[in-house]
């Protein structure tokens, strides 16, 4: 069994069946991340079968417990190469993507891969999280704001939940140990008008995975978020 068929028949088993449009741009997704990530820093997973399983599959994974087809618009923080909001937006075309991301070059990437593999409605936005929340073009506009790990989670709440409308969701994406930052961000997602509803955990390729989701109760007050590099400096505690 080659990558490909390891790969569909993992996300059969949650009832999401690939066409072959969709399976020529993952395929494509992952050439292009290889080639541009001789150029800058996009991953260290670069194995065909590991990138399957902890970049696609691991993204995908958010669809395994919502249904995407009643979501309008995501809103993607760091994303990187685009995970996990492409590999959803592969899999739901329906979906309006916005992805937030401080790194240009980063976000050149994006915009080819937008290009090759023919996604519409996804608009990247270069600029610091702390900037587009505090943007009223942004803040509180999104149904599912999305973040993979890329800072603890009392600092991820500060970034995400102002971009989050009420009764939207902040879903983060965490690894081990996602009990302690849970408890230290309790307080945080109040502060914010989040609320913890569940704590999804589950395994791939045998490591411990998460996914936190937040709900969004009431709107986060003005202050928030604050200034840029302010919440990793002194996060909400």
């Amino acid at each position: 069994m080659n990558k490909e068929q390891f790969f569909n028949r993992l996300i059969n088993e949650h009832g999401i069946n690939l066409t072959n449009i969709q399976k020529n741009q993952f395929n494509k997704y992952y050439k292009l991340v290889i080639e541009w990530n001789k150029k800058i820093n996009l991953t260290a997973i670069t194995g065909e079968e590991e990138f399957y399983t902890k970049h696609f599959y691991d993204s995908i994974s958010l669809a395994f417990y919502r249904d995407y087809n009643d979501i309008e618009n995501i809103c993607d923080v760091g994303s990187g190469a685009g995970f996990p909001s492409i590999p959803l937006k592969i899999i739901y075309p329906h979906l309006k993507v916005t992805i937030i991301d401080s790194l240009n070059k980063r976000i050149k990437f994006l915009e080819l891969l937008k290009e090759e593999l023919n996604l519409e409605n996804c608009h990247f936005i270069h600029a610091r999280a702390e900037e587009a929340g505090q943007n009223k073009k942004y803040r509180e506009s999104f149904e599912i704001v999305t973040a993979r790990a890329v800072a603890r989670l009392n600092v991820l709440a500060e970034l995400c939940l102002p971009l989050v409308k009420t009764g939207g969701y902040f879903l983060s994406l965490k690894a081990q140990k996602a009990d302690e930052e849970v408890s230290e961000a309790i307080n945080t997602f109040k502060v914010l008008g989040g609320k913890l509803e569940k704590d999804i955990n589950f395994k791939i390729a045998g490591e411990e995975r998460h996914i936190l989701e937040i709900r969004k109760v009431k709107e986060t007050p003005n202050k928030y978020p604050r200034k840029a590099g302010i919440p990793n400096k002194k996060p909400l505690m």
